[in-house]
Parts: structure tokens; C-alpha cells; sequence
């Protein structure tokens, strides 16, 4: 090659690596690292970006362009939004993508919700939404029907396959067979309330820790026997979370927050009936009574406010109280000016056995996400239905969410556990710690995480070595009820079923309160409440759920 044209080539090949360098320049900058990020928006992007790399088991998720998809956020009063928090940041540094934020006030979340959706104004992401409220905004077409898309949710599809929650997804459908509200997933049951009983009593009188219903009464006669001046149970929460969770042991009943519209799913002979008029509900009923009449549970433990009720529990004048994990803690925390330090026990007991055996009710099912019907038309549609599968759903993701960044928040220690920096408080973890996980991070954040939700590692990683413990034997010595099938009624017929239902359950839980009290008998009443609710429409209340589901229960296949 000639001097002169060796120098040619050189200035080609210098010309070159310089564009190439230019090249890369802009290529750094469309992709979020440069100072002036212009991120493309939803709905105006030429053509839809792509993942970098093809994972048809989203267990990682980012795009080649930036993106940026509106959310609702619920904004809780314990650990406001921060615009600054680390989550942000942590999404986009791995994903790729940004929120539009809008924010609401946790306490005006619902109706602000509502009013966005009926003004077509809403974020196309609108998580903390409550089954059934979803249902309101289905006839209007402002929000989508979710199950058309799972198909592209690999992390939501092979959950609910593997973990079994085919029939608790059934729950969520409509009479056109399709569910419009992605729920949060738990690979097991994580129930939170039970009985608390102060079991440094019991063992001091040797009184056995109760294992069923008729055991409890046992334990509660011998208290009563003890401590005279006492109501042994005096209850908080106005007794509907006692009476939720004992009902169901008696078999085709249920009670306090559990009573719903009255209709009950008899499995046996595949048909719904009113369980407020079943022998079943009369003999819950009976052991309540028996309870009130023998002195051993406090009358006002269904007028009673939450305060009285642990105020009698703290100084002694009640042994018995129900609780979930976070009062408990309040309790101790009382107990330990009130009795005293470390001169007390208190114990939440798994929920007690009854005639119908050890078996419990409950859901896997939580709160999820709506998606705006405005999002299908976005070109980075399946793009975000992806990415909301692999934050809200993928380990990968949920791991990011509730615990942060590896190294900055947390660490893994050398068996693989999850452990809050030092420094970091969470919860009952670290308490000394001078930064909170929430507040100042905005990881285990509610919008973004259920607390106990999610593969059972994760949701293990959260709770306190009581609470596993509790979680755990529940699983292990508790029957799960399967979950009903739903009735699919469409506009007019869930109207019409509302009609009845309301005034009738008002009716039955008057009554219930009644029986238990002693205000009415059990052995002279009953036949006259069974016939009052009859005439208040009982019969055309089952009548009218029996023909629905029967016409429909194929969609269920």
C-alpha cells in the first residue's frame, strides 16, 4: 500500500471510531444516564420499546428505552410520600422505568379513586384496590378485564397455578367470566387475629392452654371460679372478630366481620342457604349465650369500645381479649407499666377447634391492582402489564420492594436470610436503629408490597419469631375452608339481592346480639326469628343466588 494511500485509510478509520463514538454518546443519554433524561411517556413513543433481553419467565425485567407509566398512590399518614425516596431510584436503576405520581391521602384514597375513574382521569396503575370495589367500576368500561392479559404475567400465572389459588381467583369473576382486579398473591396463609389470653394465669392455677371451644369454656369457668370479680373474657373490636372466627367451627355458619349478605355455599349438596336460620347457627349462638350466662364473658364486650376493653384487660380485671400481632405488641407495651415487667405472659392462641373440627376461614387473596382501560391504547401496553407482573409479582422485584437495596438497606447472611443494615429499623427489627425502612426509603411500602404476601420465604422474612411461630402452627393444625364459588350476578340481579340482603342481615344481627345476650331465648324465639326472616325475604334471597349460580357455574370450569 502506497504512502498516500495508507494516510487516506488512516482519516476513513479515524472519521469513523469518532462517529462511533458519538454514536454511543447518544445512545447513553436516550437510555436514562445522561443529566438531561428526556424518558419517553406513555402514549407518545413512535413504537413500543423492548426488553434488552428475552425472559419469557420475567424473572428480570428492563427496557432499552426509558418509560414512564401513571400511578395512583395511596399515601400513608405512618410514612408520607417522599418524591426523594431510594425506591424510585432503585425501580428505574433497574428497570428502566419511572412513575408519573399522582398522590392521594390513604384516608380520601377510595373516594378520590372513584371520582378519577368516573372523570376518565385516573392513572393507568391503580393499586390498593379492595375486592369486591372493583365492581362498581366495570359497567362504565373504565377499568380493564385483568384476566384478559395474564397471559402475559408469567411471575401472576405460575403463582396462582403452583400455590393452587385457582378457585380463590374464581372469586373474583363476573358474569362474563373474566376479573378485572389483579389481586396480591400469598403462597400461605398468613391469618393475623386470634384469642390473647394471659397465660402466666393459667399456669399458675393449672389451667390448660385451650385447644377448642369447649375447652376454652372449661378455662374460663375455672377463672371465673378463681377471680369472682371478674368477666374472665371481655372483648375488643365490638366481639365481631371472636365471633368471625369462631362461627365457622360450628359448621354452616358465620359471625361478625365474616356475616357477609347471609348466603352460605353448602358444598355437600352443591347449592347456596341462609346459614342465620341453620341448626349450626343456633348452637354458635347457644355457646355464646352459655358464656354470657354463666358470667364468664363480659356483656359489653359487644357495645364496648377497643379502649375500655384493653383497659380491663391491662389491669387485670380480664384475662381473655382478642388481638392481632400489632395490638399484642400495644398490650405488653401497657402491661409493662400496668403488671410490670416480666411479670406477666400473654399468648395469641391459633383459633380453637370446634364441633365442625379445626378449620379455619380465609383468603390468599389481597388487595390489588385495577388497570385503566386508557392503557391498552398506549403503545408500551404489554411492555407495562410486564413490568407490573415483575414488580408486583416476580421474586426479584418483591425482594427490591421490601427489603431495598442489597448493601444499602439489607444484606444476606451466610444462610441466606434477609438482614436489615445496622442501622435500619423495620417493624420489630432493629429497633435501636436511626433510619426507618418506610419513612425514609419508601422500601415495605403497602402500595407496593402485601406484608405477608408473596412466595412463603418472603413473607416468612418479615415476621417476628412469635408471629412465624403462630403462622405456622395455624398452618400446620388448621383445615383451610375452601372458598365458596361466587354468584355471578349482573347489574340488576346483585341489586335486587342487595335489596334483600341488607335489611335482612340488619335484622339477623340484631337478633344475633339478642340470643346472645339473653334478651331473647333460644328455646321459646327461634321458630318465630326463622319465620320473620322468611318473611323479610329470606327464601328469595337463596331462591335468587341458587338460580344465578346454577345458570352460570359453567363459566366457574
Amino acid at each position: 500500500m502506497s504512502k498516500g494511500l495508507k494516510n487516506v485509510f488512516i482519516a476513513i478509520l479515524v472519521v469513523f471510531m469518532s462517529l462511533s463514538l458519538f454514536a454511543g454518546c447518544g445512545s447513553d443519554d436516550q437510555t436514562g444516564t445522561g443529566d438531561n433524561e428526556q424518558p419517553v411517556q406513555t402514549g407518545q413513543s413512535d413504537e413500543s420499546a423492548q426488553p434488552s433481553e428475552a425472559d419469557d419467565d420475567n424473572v428480570s425485567f428492563h427496557s432499552d428505552q426509558p418509560l414512564k407509566f401513571s400511578l395512583l398512590y395511596s399515601s400513608n399518614p405512618d410514612y408520607p410520600y417522599k418524591e426523594d425516596w431510594l425506591i424510585w431510584k432503585a425501580i428505574k436503576d433497574k428497570t428502566n422505568v419511572s412513575f408519573d405520581v399522582m398522590v392521594v391521602p390513604m384516608s380520601d384514597y377510595a373516594q378520590k379513586r372513584s371520582l378519577l375513574i368516573s372523570t376518565g382521569d385516573a392513572p393507568y396503575i391503580i393499586p390498593k384496590t379492595y375486592h369486591p370495589d372493583e365492581v362498581q367500576f366495570i359497567p362504565s368500561g373504565a377499568i380493564l378485564p385483568v384476566s384478559d392479559y395474564v397471559d402475559k404475567m408469567p411471575n401472576f400465572s405460575r403463582q396462582v397455578k403452583e400455590w393452587g389459588l385457582e378457585d380463590e381467583i374464581n372469586t373474583y369473576k363476573q358474569k362474563d367470566g373474566k376479573y378485572y382486579l389483579l389481586p396480591g398473591l400469598h403462597e400461605i396463609l398468613t391469618p393475623d387475629y386470634g384469642v390473647a389470653m394471659r397465660t402466666d394465669i393459667l399456669e399458675k392455677n393449672n389451667i390448660p392452654l385451650p385447644n377448642t371451644w369447649d375447652e376454652m369454656y372449661e378455662a374460663l369457668k375455672k377463672l371465673k371460679q378463681l377471680y369472682p370479680d371478674t368477666y374472665p373474657l371481655s372483648d375488643r373490636y365490638q366481639a365481631k372478630s371472636l365471633l368471625n372466627i369462631a362461627a365457622p367451627t360450628f359448621g354452616k355458619a358465620a359471625a361478625g366481620w365474616g356475616a357477609g349478605d347471609g348466603v352460605y355455599y353448602d358444598r355437600d349438596n352443591d347449592k347456596f342457604i341462609f346459614y342465620p336460620t341453620t341448626d349450626d347457627y343456633k348452637n354458635f349462638l347457644a355457646y355464646f349465650n352459655k358464656l354470657i350466662k354463666e358470667g364468664l364473658m363480659d356483656p359489653e364486650s359487644f357495645t364496648q369500645n377497643d379502649d375500655q376493653a384493653i383497659q380491663k384487660f391491662v389491669t387485670g380485671k380480664s384475662f381473655v381479649i382478642s388481638a392481632n400481632s400489632q395490638h399484642l405488641t400495644g398490650l405488653r407495651k401497657t402491661m409493662d407499666e400496668t403488671v410490670g415487667k416480666d411479670a406477666y405472659e400473654v399468648k395469641k392462641l391459633i383459633p380453637p377447634a370446634g364441633p365442625a373440627g379445626p378449620v379455619i376461614t380465609g383468603s390468599r387473596l389481597e388487595n390489588g391492582i385495577m388497570i385503566s382501560s386508557k392503557a391498552k391504547d398506549d403503545p408500551n401496553f404489554e411492555q407495562m402489564l410486564k413490568f407490573i407482573d415483575w414488580l408486583w409479582y416476580s421474586d426479584e422485584g418483591q425482594i427490591l420492594c421490601k427489603w431495598g437495596v442489597e448493601g444499602t438497606t439489607y444484606k444476606r447472611t451466610a444462610d441466606g436470610k434477609f438482614e436489615l443494615m445496622p442501622d435500619i429499623t423495620f417493624q420489630w427489627m432493629n429497633p435501636s436503629g436511626t433510619k426507618d425502612l418506610r419513612k425514609d426509603f419508601g422500601f415495605g411500602n403497602g402500595v407496593f408490597i402485601l406484608m405477608y404476601g408473596g412466595p412463603k420465604y418472603l413473607a416468612e422474612s418479615y415476621m417476628s419469631p412469635e408471629d412465624l411461630e403462630f403462622v405456622n402452627e395455624v398452618n400446620s393444625k388448621r383445615e383451610l375452608l375452601p372458598a365458596a364459588p361466587p354468584i355471578l350476578y349482573d347489574e340488576g340481579e346483585r341489586e335486587q339481592a342487595n335489596m334483600l340482603s341488607t335489611p335482612l342481615m340488619d335484622y339477623v344481627e340484631s337478633m344475633t346480639l339478642k340470643f346472645i345476650l339473653g334478651d331473647a331465648s333460644l328455646e321459646s324465639d327461634w321458630d318465630k326469628y326463622v319465620q320473620d326472616c322468611k318473611q323479610k325475604g329470606s327464601d328469595r334471597l337463596v331462591e335468587l343466588a341458587n338460580k344465578v349460580y346454577q345458570s352460570t357455574k359453567d363459566v366457574l370450569k
